[in-house]
Formats: structure tokens, sequence, C-alpha cells
């Protein structure tokens, strides 16, 4: 069985080294980092287009945390810090951002989604990689970067 938002066979350049830094902070035999290894000052050219989401569940609910890049918010017209993605509105970047959440954690792997876009601004194409991170024995966290084209 496949699981859903599968990572592709190649994906954007700034994506891969995103996935490629999350590699490298996984410990021993663990599947994934703990979320309080991630540094954001590592990837700095990257960090406008990063954000770490809280993971709440019962109900499962998805929270931008302190860490939210300005393009993010430039992106969706308004600023997402501090609130939890079921309290905005459903428009790009963070379309099906919920159900692609709730695949990585019940998955417990990266999971990857694009949007083709249309002719319209509004329509502009986007990959998002979301990973999961480690913490209080469970998946308490999210990376997810995106990358415009």
């Amino acid at each position: 069985m496949s699981a859903p938002y599968a990572l592709p066979a190649e994906h954007e350049p700034d994506l891969r080294l995103v996935h490629a830094y999350w590699e490298g902070l996984i410990r021993g035999a663990n599947d994934m980092p703990f979320w309080d290894d991630f540094k954001p000052d590592a990837l700095p050219e990257l960090a406008p287009r990063l954000c770490l989401l809280d993971v709440f569940d019962e109900p499962f609910r998805l929270h931008f945390g302190h860490i939210v890049g300005a393009e993010i918010h430039q992106r969706y017209g308004a600023t997402v810090t501090g609130r939890f993605l079921d309290e905005l509105t459903p428009q790009a970047p963070f379309e099906f951002l919920a159900s692609q959440g709730s695949a990585v954690v019940e998955h417990g792997a990266p999971n990857f989604w694009r949007r083709a876009g249309g002719a319209a601004k509004a329509d502009a194409a986007y990959a998002r990689l979301l990973l999961p991170m480690w913490g209080n024995g469970r998946i308490e966290m999210l990376l997810c970067a995106f990358s415009w084209r």
C-alpha cells in the first residue's frame, strides 16, 4: 500500500536540502529526529520558506508556532504565527495541509504535495514537504518547507 502524499523520486532542490538536513538530525536507529535538534539558523537561505507546526491530538490540529518564515506570511497574505490551521481560510499555500499533516503523523514518515498552479497569480504553483519530528513520546512537531515556482 502506498502512503498518500508520497515523496516523488525527484523533487525541488531546496526541498532536497531540507530533507537532507532533516535526515542528518536523526540519531542512531530512530526513524526521525527530535524536534529540539532542529536549528533554523542551519538553513539561513531557506528560513523564509520554513515553518514549524505543533501537532495536537484529540482532536488533531496543527498550530503555527514561533518559527514561520516571512515568505509564508507573504504568500498567505496575513500573519499566521500563533494560529491554528483550522482557524485560517483554506487557501494557498495551505491547501490540503491538514490532510497532509494527518498523513505524515499517521505514516510517521516525510511526505510531499505539489500544486500545479494556473495562469493567475493567486493560482501560483508551489511544492510543500512535511517532515515529522519526535518529542515527548510522539510526533510532536512537523518541519514544513515550501518551494515557490
